[in-house]
């Protein structure tokens, strides 16, 4: 079976963490005897040799010896194998065990751990030569669809979909297994394929869609069904039925009150990423398989989404209120809508009494921000139940708040300020803690002692001084609780001057006392010692607050405006001096002209706040809008002060407001702040709008 793997020259070859050494022994575990230790192998094979989707020189190298491995019938697990092939060949279908953005553990300090510098994975011909390697074996993939194992056929049925270049051999494969196939775990799979195929050979899809079609209705079972009703949402629509949600909710409550089958293969318990997410979501991957498809061929349909969400979380089956979480949280960070019945109903899962589904809701609630209010009074409940769902501990690394009193401090909710102020008279503040503070508003005040004395307390020569303080700096400056002054310049006098990340910790105390306005005069000179250091143009702002002193910052803010990395940040301080910066404007002129979009926004924006001119922010605005998303919230705000002199821009405000999809959602890639961020750009849209 591995005959050759150790004339391989592994030890030059690279995987995310470095050599690629131990890759023989990862692959000759996947066949072990100990299903613990396959299911390791396996973990191991996606976390370094297919790091994330990447692939690498050794990822290649694997690809003759994974196709021996699966083409042997006496060896078990071979599915999970023939997944990593199709995901190693870029297929549709490539395994989707969440991503960063998807990760429910990604809240771990840290988070997941990178490739090292000198480790990046080869380049996109080597993408293509993976795939080249898959197609070129994929005749093996024809046989596993009669594998006598039925999670085997169950994923060869994507996987000869995807590789083998005979699209009348698959439709005729796929067919025949339709009408001979008698497990019911494997028939939604071939179902699943025939859409993916109908998607892929244009020529052949009429043949596809009608066999979907047909499949879609009585007497095949609620999950053949389902299956077919989600591929053709993703590739015939007009063929979908008129009352899609209603029976979409019957399916669903048919399958779900259908026996279990008896000869479920049994899964070990390990330590893994795949391990983890099992426990995590443990009754029903396959119904998330199929809702996930059906979802994701809705797309933009929200109305219909959410009617199908409000079905799912109303249901009787624990394992379909589940789904429906982990559902709503794609729906929720792409596409805007009207979300407070469905998340209300998340919230109401908080109470259910069953740790794995409120676990799986928590997460999702974290992320909404304000939109998790019609779920806070469960939160709320929530955090009042105990100490555990306030503060989160780690086997190792500093403690994070707890999911539940995260999601109601971010939803603004003032029920979260006690459990917070226990939080901060504990022995260890969790890193965290003064980011969340921040969406409280005026509500936080009375926290406002309590984060003065645990910053006073932090040792000046500590080596993880900054990483204890700013987060506390953060909440004060937001709290403008001036009486912490005298906590904030201890730090300043007395860091020592080579301590790890001196600088950081200087700039964040520089803007928390910016933050306290006239009431920090007594830190003035401090801040005129700093014009003259590399935290010049935080200096310069600061003390404007402070002082109001337009020839003591002026001149600092001219000279930082023509440095390349300062240049942004000082057009955005000499905005904030308003008309009595008017010198610059030559300067900030030049800069409305530069490549650099950020430059360009912040320029132009300055200059109206200076010269209330509207003619360089107009002549910025539209192509920055238009080439970087992530500059709309600026210009939105900018167009909001300008009042009628913006109404020449406020069609690209319209649009914005009238477009469906979050504006994030098109650059690729979500974090979690994309929904709050989002939001945050229509309240300022429909401001600006208003202004007129």
């Amino acid at each position: 079976m591995f005959t050759g793997i150790d004339e391989v020259a592994w030890a030059s070859m690279k995987h995310a963490y470095g050599s690629a050494e131990d890759v023989p022994r990862l692959l000759r575990a996947l066949v072990s005897p100990s299903p613990q230790e396959r299911e390791r192998a396996l973990d191991g094979m996606y976390g370094a040799v297919h790091h994330q989707g990447d692939v690498y020189d050794s990822t290649l190298a694997c690809i003759p010896f994974l196709f021996t491995l699966v083409a042997r019938a006496e060896l078990p697990d071979r599915s999970g194998v023939v997944e990593l092939l199709v995901s190693i060949g870029g297929g549709e279908t490539a395994d989707e065990r969440p991503r960063d953005d998807t990760d429910p553990f990604d809240e771990r300090p840290g988070g997941d751990e990178r490739p090292g510098e000198g480790e990046d994975p080869v380049g996109d011909d080597d993408h293509a030569m993976a795939r080249t390697a898959v197609r070129a074996g994929a005749a093996v993939f024809a046989e596993l669809v009669r594998d006598r194992d039925p999670e085997v056929r169950r994923a060869a049925a994507s996987a000869v979909t995807a590789f083998l270049d005979e699209p009348e051999r698959v439709l005729g494969l796929l067919t025949e297994r339709l009408d001979e196939e008698a497990d019911e775990r494997v028939r939604p799979a071939l179902a699943e394929a025939l859409g993916l195929f109908a998607r892929l050979r244009p020529a052949y899809r009429s043949a596809a869609v009608d066999r979907l079609v047909a499949l879609c209705a009585p007497p095949h079972d609620a999950g053949l069904r389902l299956a077919a009703l989600g591929r053709l949402a993703d590739c015939a629509p007009d063929r979908l039925p008129s009352d899609l949600v209603a029976v979409v909710v019957a399916l669903l409550r048919a399958r779900s009150r259908r026996p279990r089958p008896a000869d479920l293969p049994e899964r070990p318990d390990t330590d893994t990423l795949i391990g983890q997410l099992r426990r995590l979501r443990p009754a029903d991957e396959e119904g998330a398989r199929l809702l996930r498809t059906l979802h994701t061929g809705l797309g933009g349909r929200t109305a219909d989404r959410i009617a199908l969400l409000n079905g799912q979380l109303t249901s009787e089956a624990s394992a379909d209120r589940c789904n429906a979480v982990w559902m709503s949280a794609g729906l929720f960070r792409e596409w805007r809508g009207s979300y407070e019945e469905p998340v209300a109903l998340i919230g109401e899962q908080l109470g259910m009494g069953e740790e794995w589904l409120r676990d799986a809701a928590v997460p999702v609630l974290e992320d909404l921000f304000g939109l998790a209010r019609p779920a806070a009074d469960h939160l709320a409940d929530l955090v009042a139940a105990g100490p555990e769902h306030s503060i989160r501990r780690w086997k190792s690394g500093v403690p994070t708040l707890g999911g539940p009193l995260r999601a109601l401090a971010r939803a603004g909710d003032p029920r979260a300020v006690p459990a917070l102020a226990e939080v901060l008279r504990g022995p260890v503040v969790p890193s965290d803690t003064g980011y969340a503070i921040r969406h409280l508003g005026p509500a936080a005040q009375p926290l406002g002692p309590l984060l003065r004395a645990r910053l006073g307390e932090i040792p000046v020569d500590s080596p993880d001084v900054y990483d204890r303080a700013s987060p506390l700096l953060f909440a004060l400056g937001g709290l403008r609780h001036t009486d912490a002054l005298p906590e904030v310049l201890r730090l300043l006098h007395g860091t020592p001057a080579e301590l790890r990340r001196r600088d950081w910790l200087v700039e964040a105390i520089t803007r928390t006392i910016g933050a306290f306005g006239p009431a920090a005069r007594e830190a003035t000179p401090l801040l005129r010692e700093l014009l003259d250091g590399g935290k010049a143009v935080t200096a310069a702002a600061a003390l404007w607050s402070v002082e109001g002193d337009t020839e003591a910052v002026l001149p600092v803010l001219r000279e930082e405006l023509t440095r390349g990395e300062h240049a942004r940040a000082s057009a955005e301080a000499l905005g904030r001096l308003g008309p009595s910066a008017g010198a610059a404007s030559s300067d900030l002129r030049r800069l409305a002209g530069s490549e650099d979009v950020w430059k360009r926004v912040a320029a132009a924006g300055a200059l109206w706040d200076i010269a209330g001119d509207p003619t360089p922010v107009l002549a910025a605005l539209r192509p920055a809008w238009e080439r970087n998303a992530h500059t709309r919230g600026t210009l939105a705000a900018c167009l909001g002060r300008m009042g009628p002199a913006g109404a020449p821009a406020h069609d690209l405000l319209r649009a914005e407001v009238a477009a469906p999809r979050r504006h994030r959602a098109r650059s690729g890639g979500y974090g979690s702040h994309d929904i709050v961020e989002d939001e945050g750009l229509l309240r300022a849209c429909r401001t600006a709008l208003g202004s007129v």
